[in-house]
This record gives structure tokens, C-alpha cells and sequence, in this order.
């Protein structure tokens, strides 16, 4: 299951001269170190879980029952209850954020890549299960089968992190688009099939309160978020009270909780905002500035970057700590290396994940001709099947409900044994890329991506303002604002670009944002102009040298300058002549979810992260690469 903070949500950051930038509110990178940090945590609770079981005492702290009492009506479960139902239905919330995101602003947003993942991650549900129940046929414990169902996402892109770190990062991502499914299934099955007796009012009261939810969210924000609040808490009750594991509640509520990329209107009223608290500094004007801020952002986006930490450095860590203790004893040891259940969870897992990944994707991709196939080369596809056969969160959820006494304590030596194994395969796998010839090397890591395009306008030579490759192999769209300091800072980055990869071109296009930058729709309009007498570049470097002066008079000394016609361009500049082409490129922004200054397409992909020099090279090279194994 997922829990990490996501890699490519975005954040509105507003500049110290009122700019509007968009960024990722956590470059790849840290995700990659919280993913690290998440799974360490998640490991020192499971230890810690092992040495107080052994110690004692472990089972009679968990199972105390707390809750509350009024008058003759009470409510209380065993304290592992409480974390299991309760605790986890945070991290199954985030969960459901994750899913929706995927589907709105991921991988999973092009309806047609949908059959890649459904098929991966229904296969890789069911082949681990048929392993299980045929090693446990005509036993009790069959009934246990869907131990082997899921797949820990947030554990397995740990382990790819600190194991595979010569993994590209399209593995990880065909390894969180892949169990997507995998996510929204097992929690299908465990309200579905591991629920006690179900109440049908409580299970009526709950649809209920979901329904108001959705309701509320279409109210005033403020009243509409207070309002779903203590919605989501009424039908978490309900569904306790049902018999159903209200877990589902926290995915339900995730899944139909939109993802979107910041919309202008909502920018330039944050940006409104900050600029009255730069003008009167003051307490009450810097809670609005950030509350504008924050809502500029999508609700999915807010609470997922708000509970993401909770749930991956506080509620994983408690659950591990309150399910994987087990005292170890030679007895159990022994009845484990042969008991079904133990090793129908392992092969269910090491085995039994990888063929399923690895063989529906080669069959999908046969059967469609190379039609439908993974975004990465086969080696990362084994890579990602070895590190699916991580099973840990679910796997314990379900174990605990289905099975008791020495049997659970065999099911979790099988769901340790199960991680040990798959994190040493998939350290296998990726050891193995040094043997391969450097000439496949990437191929082989890679594959042949077919990216969605994020830009919905592409570039077109006779139209756009293209410098560098005559016929470039990667083109850059940068949507920029003349007035904007955070383009200005990164226009030496553009030129060591042009220079460092003699086959990329870059197209410039305006994003004037006008609330905040007064004179940069007319500096727009000045580089156009200058553009009619095929000065555009010139003008362009002019206007981002001297973004302190784009007076109309310094606009016709710019002009002057740089030798091009002054009365012409005069006229031009007062009739408004090139406003549509400036608005064209303004209505391109906002169709490809450019909202601030700058952003950067590479080969029609958003590019998402750091705008260094590095960084943008190396997309550029991820980019040629695709293009060339394509």
C-alpha cells in the first residue's frame, strides 16, 4: 500500500517580487529519502514488535480494551483494534489520495494506459493467491488466502530506493501505477469477505454520511471542509458500528477527493493576498496570504501533503509495533519451514509476484503487438515484480482477522521471510545491470517510453519562437513572463542548455502574469512587435536584462538598440497588434496547466522538479533516450 508523500504534486510559491512559480512542493529526491526514512521507521517497529514479544508482556498490553462509557451505553475495543481500524484508516485515506491523484494528474490520467496496471495488478493479486490455496488445499487455513494478496507499495519503493539505486524512476512509478488495483481491491476483499456480522442500519447510516460528505464539499470552503470533517468522522463510526472494517471509509473518502493543478484565477488571488501583506505587514493579513496559498491547492493535494508524514512516520511505525510481534521459539520455528501457511505466504510472494508482473506485461504486450507495453525496459519490470512481492501492511491487516494462535504466529514468519526474500532478489536483479553490455544497459533500464503529452498545444515552427537545433531531437517549451526574476534567474540555465545539447531547440512562450507583474503584458507584446521585424530573440534578451525598466519610453530605446524600425514598432505597441498572439499563448498555458512562470515542457512532458541545470539535463537526456528506443 502507498503512504509516501507524492513526487510530482505541485506547489504555488510566491517570490519575494510577488512572482508566482510553480514547483513541486518535494523534488524527487526527497521523496526518494522519506520513502528511505518511512521504511526504516517501519523496520524499527517491527523489531522493536519482536523484542517485546519475546520479552513479554506484548499480547496483554495490546489487548487491553479502551474506549468510552456513557451511562448503560459503552464503546470499546482492544487497543490493536483501535489502531487496525482506527489509526489505519488514516493511512488508507492517504491511500485513496494517491489513487485519485494517479488517475487526475498521473500516469493512470490517459483512460487508455488504464489496461497495463488493471491487468499487472489483478494478476499479480490472483497468482499469488492460487499459489496459496493450492499449497493450503482442503486445510483450515485456505480460508487465510488473502495474506498473499497485496502488494506494500510504500515498503517496496523503500526497498528500491535503498537497494536498486541504479533503478530509473519510471520503475518506481510502473510499480505505483501497477497496484493502484492492487490497493483498491484488497481493501474491497477485506470489507467484503473478512468483515464481521454487518449491521445493515450502520452500513445505511454510513452511505448516508459519505453522501452529505460529498454534499459539503460543494459549500463554502471553510464550512464545506469543517462540515466533511466531521462527516468522514461520522461514517468511520457507522462503518465500525456495521461490522465491516471501516478502513474502507478512509479510501472511499480519498478516492472521491479530486486532484488538479492550480487554476490562474485562484493563483492571482493568493498572489492578491500577499501583496496586501507585503504592503501592511501583519499578522491577520499573513494568515490570509497563507490560506490563499493553501487554497490555490486542490483538496487532494492539501491533505495528502499534510497527512503523508503522519501516516509514514507515525502510523505505519505503531501498526507494525501493535501486529509483528511474535515470540520466537524453537517450536514455532520449526513448525513454520514446514507449515502451509508459512510457505504458501513465501512462494505466494517471491514467486508468485514476479511471474505475474513480468509474464502480463510480455503477454499484454504481445497480444497488442507492442500496442500496450511497460513505460520501462524488462529488467526494471523484473525489478519491480521482485519488489511487489513485498507484503506487509495488508498482509498482517488480514492475517490478524483470519487466523489465531500458532497459525497467525506461522503467517507472520511467512510475511517476514516474504520481505527478506523479495528486498534480496530485487537486489539481485539490479546487481546483475553492471553485467550488461552498455549498449542494451539502457534499454534494458528503460525500455520504450510512450509519455503522455502534457501539452496540449504543440510547437509549431512557423508560429512559435524557436532557437537552437534546426531539427532538434528534444524541444523545450518554456512558458515565461518578462517581469518574472525566477525566469530571468534561469535564462543563463536555457543557454548552457542550447550549448551542452547542440540538438535541442527551445520555444518560448509567454505567461505574462499580469496581477502581479503590471508590465509584463506589455513587454509580451513588445518582444512581438520586435518579432514582426524579426527581432524577437534580441528584444527577448533585452527585456529579461532590464526587467526594472519596461516603461514605454524604455521600450522604444530597447527597440532603438537593437536596430529595428521605432516608429513601426511604436504603432504597433499602441494599436495593441499582437495582443491575440499573446493571449494564444496565455490560453495554450492554462489548457496545459501552466500557471506560473517558469515551466518547462520537454518533448510535450511537464517537466516536475528542479530547474538546474542538471536536473533539466537530465530529462533532456531521459527524453532522447525514449525517443530513440521508440
Amino acid at each position: 500500500m502507498t503512504s509516501e508523500p507524492s513526487a510530482v504534486t505541485a506547489d504555488a510559491r510566491v517570490g519575494a517580487d510577488g512572482t508566482v512559480m510553480m514547483h513541486p512542493h518535494r523534488t524527487f529526491q526527497g521523496v526518494l529519502r522519506a520513502g528511505a526514512l518511512a521504511s526504516v521507521l517501519l523496520v524499527a517497529g517491527v523489531v522493536a514488535a519482536l523484542v517485546w514479544a519475546n520479552i513479554g508482556g506484548y499480547e496483554e498490553f495490546w489487548r487491553q480494551r479502551v474506549g468510552i462509557s456513557v451511562g448503560s451505553w459503552s464503546l470499546t475495543y482492544e487497543l490493536r483494534t483501535w489502531v487496525n481500524s482506527g489509526l489505519m484508516t488514516l493511512f488508507f485515506l492517504a491511500v485513496g489520495l494517491e489513487a485519485r491523484r494517479e488517475f487526475d494528474l498521473g500516469d493512470l490520467r490517459e483512460r487508455k494506459r488504464l489496461i497495463l496496471p488493471i491487468t499487472v495488478g489483478l494478476v499479480g493479486m490472483a497468482l499469488p493467491v492460487a499459489i496459496f490455496l493450492v499449497v493450503n488445499h482442503g486445510l483450515a487455513s485456505a480460508g487465510a488466502w488473502g495474506v498473499t494478496m497485496s502488494t506494500d507499495t510504500a515498503l517496496a519503493l523503500g526497498i528500491l530506493t535503498l537497494l536498486a539505486r541504479r533503478a530509473p524512476k519510471r520503475t518506481r512509478t510502473f510499480l505505483l501505477t501497477a497496484f493502484v488495483v492492487d490497493d483498491v481491491v484488497a481493501l474491497i476483499v477485506i470489507a467484503a469477505l473478512y468483515s464481521g456480522p454487518i449491521s445493515l442500519p450502520a452500513v445505511m447510516a454510513a452511505v448516508v454520511s459519505f453522501v452529505l460528505l460529498l454534499a459539503a464539499r460543494r459549500l463554502n470552503r471553510t464550512l464545506g471542509r469543517n462540515l466533511a470533517v466531521v462527516l468522514g468522522v461520522l461514517t468511520w463510526f457507522f462503518m465500525l458500528l456495521s461490522g465491516i472494517d471501516p478502513v474502507v471509509s478512509g479510501l472511499a473518502i480519498g478516492l472521491s477527493t479530486s486532484a488538479y493543478v492550480p487554476v490562474r484565477a485562484d493563483l492571482e488571488r493568493a498572489t492578491d493576498l500577499f501583496r496586501d501583506y507585503r504592503v501592511s505587514p501583519s499578522a491577520e493579513l499573513a494568515h490570509s496570504a497563507a490560506a490563499g496559498l493553501a487554497d490555490s491547492l486542490s483538496e487532494n493535494e492539501r491533505i495528502l501533503y499534510r497527512l503523508s508524514p503522519w501516516t509514514s512516520y507515525v502510523v505505519v511505525p505503531i501498526f507494525a509495533l501493535a501486529n509483528a510481534g511474535v515470540a520466537i521459539t524453537p517450536d514455532l520455528l520449526g513448525r513454520a519451514f514446514t507449515s502451509p501457511i508459512t510457505i504458501g505466504i513465501v512462494l505466494g510472494y517471491v514467486v508468485g509476484k514476479p511471474i505475474s508482473v513480468v509474464g502480463s506485461s510480455w503477454l499484454l504486450s504481445r497480444m497488442t503487438r507492442g500496442r500496450i507495453h511497460p513505460q520501462v525496459g524488462w529488467l526494471s519490470v523484473l525489478g519491480s515484480g521482485t519488489a511487489a512481492g513485498v507484503g506487509f501492511t495488508v498482509s498482517l491487516l488480514i492475517a490478524g482477522i483470519a487466523l489465531t494462535g500458532p497459525q497467525l504466529g506461522e503467517a507472520k514468519i511467512g510475511i517476514f521471510l516474504s520481505v527478506i526474500g523479495s528486498a534480496a532478489l530485487t537486489w539481485l536483479v539490479f546487481f546483475c545491470v553492471r553485467f550488461i553490455p552498455a549498449n542494451r544497459r539502457t534499454t534494458a533500464l528503460n525500455g520504450r517510453p510512450d509519455p503522455t503529452l502534457d501539452l496540449l498545444a504543440p510547437p509549431d515552427p512557423e508560429l512559435d519562437h524557436v532557437r537552437g537545433a534546426a531539427e532538434p531531437a528534444v524541444t523545450v517549451v518554456e512558458y515565461g513572463d518578462f517581469e518574472c526574476g525566477f525566469c530571468k534567474r534561469g535564462e543563463p540555465t536555457v543557454r548552457e542548455l542550447m550549448q551542452r545539447h547542440p540538438d535541442v531547440a527551445v520555444v518560448w512562450r509567454h505567461l505574462p502574469l499580469t496581477d502581479v507583474h503590471p508590465n509584463a503584458l506589455r513587454a509580451a507584446e513588445a518582444a512581438e512587435a520586435a518579432g514582426a521585424q524579426g527581432a524577437f530573440w534580441p528584444m527577448h534578451d533585452m527585456l529579461l536584462d532590464h526587467q526594472d525598466r519596461l516603461g514605454a519610453n524604455d521600450l522604444e530605446e530597447y527597440a532603438r538598440q537593437i536596430g529595428i524600425d521605432v516608429d513601426r514598432f511604436r504603432d504597433d505597441l499602441q494599436a495593441h497588434a499582437f495582443a491575440d498572439r499573446v493571449r494564444a499563448d496565455i490560453r495554450s498555458a492554462d489548457e496545459s496547466g501552466a500557471a506560473g512562470t517558469p515551466t518547462y515542457f520537454i518533448n510535450g512532458q511537464r517537466h516536475e522538479g528542479d530547474v538546474d541545470i542538471d536536473s533539466l539535463s537530465k530529462a533532456i537526456n531521459g527524453a532522447r533516450a525514449a525517443l530513440r528506443n521508440g
